[in-house]
């Protein structure tokens, strides 16, 4: 009981003829570009977590002190 194939078209028929097909491709087209923008967001998250990873295995400082690789003062 799902949608068929002649369901898709007269869908996709009717928001053609609602939407017009300018309007259609600059909706594709902004929707592409905000895929592409949240996927780059989310190499970018990867690449701070792997900072974030690096600097707790060597050591930081905070506010002054210096702290060991178990985060306790040194």
């Amino acid at each position: 009981m799902g949608i068929g194939l002649k369901e898709l078209l007269v869908i996709l028929l009717v928001v053609v003829l609602v939407f017009g097909t300018k309007k259609l491709r600059n909706i594709g087209g902004d929707l592409g570009g905000a895929m592409k923008s949240f996927k780059d967001a989310m190499k970018g998250g990867q690449k701070d977590d792997q900072a974030t990873d690096e600097t707790e295995k060597t050591g930081t400082t905070i506010e002054g002190e210096v702290t060991s690789k178990t985060k306790e003062k040194v």
